[in-house]
């Protein structure tokens, strides 16, 4: 197992025998990339959020204020338009175990 701070690479034969702490790095954010023969076959790591993150929305939002050289106020109809787009996908949120 050959490692650094954000990957490791390991041999398809250490991953059968550790899968178990292979998914804790992973889930610690390390990505492992598995090797056969020297060559990379898999990388496994944990899956892109959709979306932005709230502090990249927060940061965006304080640019626009910035710039426009006020904070924008929402318009009566917001939180109704919102709520309409919420109402269009009301289906149920299946979220992956690991969150």
């Amino acid at each position: 197992m050959i490692e650094n701070e954000m990957a490791v690479r390991i041999t398809e034969a250490d991953l059968v025998r550790d899968i178990h702490s292979v998914l804790e790095k992973v889930q610690a954010g390390v990505e492992v990339i598995v090797e056969q023969d020297h060559h990379p076959v898999a990388i496994i790591k944990t899956p892109r959020a959709p979306g932005r993150k709230i502090s990249e929305c927060i940061a965006l939002a304080k640019a626009y204020e910035e710039k426009l050289g006020y904070a924008p106020i929402p318009d009566p109809d917001f939180a109704k338009d919102l709520q309409a787009a919420i109402d269009t996908h009301r289906e149920p949120l299946n979220a992956p175990s690991w969150d």
